[in-house]
């Protein structure tokens, strides 16, 4: 049976800041690869109208996908669109049975922003029932019965919405993919502005760079990292099932 694994984000380079290089650290291993923001990235600007918008970072999107090799699904809604609904829990859970993957990257629980928040919340839902006969997706797809693990991504500044800190249950060691991170995130070209103007940060690269950085050294053992929990093997697999560490073997490290 062929591999596969789904990163899914809310918006256009999340996916890039918190969860490519372990993307692309199973393509290395073996895995088809698949990239999806549920949203369109319609509100990361001050001076652009929506409709450009939506072109310029779908466009930039796809771009970022192909440096990671992954395949591209298209998103579903505006920015600050995403809600926790049945509407839109069952088009994900057609996307899900559809890409079938046996590893799920999403976004933290506790991220800082609710679009993360929920599509933490909804991906866990489509992928919970994926093997649900009676739980009718849009447009209608066959269950599947394939185990999955799905994993959560670190919050974005690596603090819940009260800022307190959130600890990784294991961390992925990506110091040998970061050129190619930096690719992918620099991609996203329409992005620094906005995200200098409106969130603070100094440098579009910087940022990320210092992330993995400051996980690596509470990894306490790799330069660069990325910081993953593990939801609940309960409806989506055996307790043991745990196929990103055993794709990525000695990249791995479990927390302290």
């Amino acid at each position: 049976m062929s591999k596969s694994a789904f990163a899914v984000a809310a918006h256009p380079d999340d996916i890039e800041f918190m969860m490519a290089g372990t993307l692309l650290l199973l393509g290395r291993a073996g895995y088809a690869l698949h990239y999806m923001t549920v949203a369109n990235g319609s509100c990361g600007s001050t001076t652009v109208g929506r409709d450009q918008l939506v072109t310029t970072r779908t466009r930039e999107a796809r771009e970022a996908a192909a440096v990671l090799g992954a395949a591209y699904h298209q998103p579903l809604v505006d920015d600050i669109q995403i809600y926790y609904t049945p509407v839109l829990a069952a088009r994900l859970g057609a996307i899900v049975r559809q890409v079938d993957p046996q590893i799920l990257l999403v976004p933290s629980p506790l991220d800082y922003m609710e679009d993360h928040v929920n599509v933490s919340r909804l991906m866990v839902t489509a992928a919970f029932c994926r093997n649900m006969p009676n739980f009718l997706t849009d447009p209608p797809a066959p269950a599947v019965a394939t185990d999955v693990a799905v994993y959560h991504a670190m919050p974005v500044g690596l603090r819940d919405q009260l800022r307190a800190p959130v600890p990784p249950h294991l961390y992925v060691d990506v110091t040998s993919v970061m050129d190619a991170k930096r690719r992918a995130l620099s991609c996203h070209r329409s992005q620094k502005q906005w995200l200098d103007e409106s969130q603070g940060h100094d440098s579009y690269l910087r940022f990320m760079e210092h992330l993995s950085a400051e996980v690596g050294r509470m990894s306490g053992r790799f330069e660069h990292a990325e910081g993953w929990q593990r939801h609940s093997h309960l409806g989506f697999g055996a307790e043991d099932f745990d196929p990103l560490t055993n794709a990525l073997g000695k990249l791995v490290a479990p927390a302290s």
